[in-house]
């Protein structure tokens, strides 16, 4: 849990919450804020499984699942190819199209282009091609007058994508299994403080959507996760323009590590499926394997 990463004091969170949940469910359960140590503070605890609550670079990209399978211990989530693969957005939305999936169009380009004049006719999204939690994202609309003025710590490159009208849905897979669809209303969009502070979102569950809509988020959801070749829990998010129909449902993107928060989405469909958290985090631990 933890880690460098920006997404540090929400894996911080979902550490706290999965370690409880796991004690009560009767493991025991050590917990390690990860640092440039962590290859060593592993080897010194020798645990039968490790629970990855990180969130972000380093803990969500491949590279603490190499170190993983190079120290031969099995862990939670998905591998080292598909959650580089789903970190790296332009990459998976490459993938999605491979497998008939519906996604935006989007380029890379470096922060000064972007800075310097529109890459793409308004209204688009400027974020980071490899955070979570909306970390660094900017719109930019229609009427706007130029291009959008970045932060100093936005990366060298980033997506540009065509912005995506409509609801915010999500789908949970859950092995070989979808759970459910939840409906996210917010006052603006679904940015950090939307997605983690108490009251930032109302979330129905299951959603109130045609059945067709209903339907295809829960098999792109699955086929999206079948797609990165993915492991354990994932979360495909989804942008829908009800006025386009089937049509204007559009994959936003693949969570290896969703948040397992007080406020998380995907507890909150497991609770609704009649998988309580305690019960949905024993199973992670229990399909935890080298070799994903």
């Amino acid at each position: 849990m933890g880690g460098p990463s920006a997404e540090r004091e929400v894996s911080l969170s979902t550490g706290r919450e999965c370690a409880a949940a796991l004690r009560d469910e009767g493991f025991k359960v050590i917990e390690v804020d990860a640092g440039p140590d962590l290859a060593a503070q592993i080897s010194d605890i020798t645990p039968d499984v490790v629970f990855n609550a990180l969130h972000g670079r380093w803990g969500e990209d491949g590279c603490v699942q190499g170190l993983l399978e190079w120290l031969r211990l099995p862990y939670t989530h998905s591998g080292v190819l598909s959650s580089a693969l789903a970190m790296d957005k332009q990459r998976s939305k490459d993938v999605f199209r491979a497998a008939g999936i519906p996604v935006v169009d989007s380029i890379i380009r470096p922060k000064g282009e972007i800075m310097v004049g529109h890459v793409m006719d308004p209204p688009y999204v400027v974020k980071p091609n490899n955070e979570g939690s909306s970390v660094g994202v900017y719109i930019v609309q229609e009427a706007a007058n130029g291009p959008p003025a970045l932060s100093e710590d936005m990366p060298g490159a980033l997506m540009v994508e065509t912005y995506a009208p409509g609801r915010e849905l999500t789908t949970t897979v859950m092995g070989d299994r979808a759970l459910t669809v939840t409906d996210i209303l917010t006052d603006g969009w679904y940015d950090y403080h939307a997605k983690y502070a108490d009251g930032g979102s109302r979330h129905v569950v299951p959603a109130e959507v045609p059945q067709d809509i209903f339907d295809a988020c829960m098999d792109y959801a699955l086929r999206a996760h079948r797609a990165l070749g993915c492991r354990g829990l994932t979360r495909t998010d989804f942008r829908w323009d009800e006025a386009r129909g089937l049509d204007g449902l559009i994959v936003l993107e693949l969570n290896t590590q969703p948040g397992m928060t007080p406020t998380s989405l995907s507890p909150e469909q497991g609770e609704v499926c009649g998988i309580g958290f305690g019960a949905m985090c024993a199973w992670m631990v229990e399909d935890a394997s080298c070799d994903r």
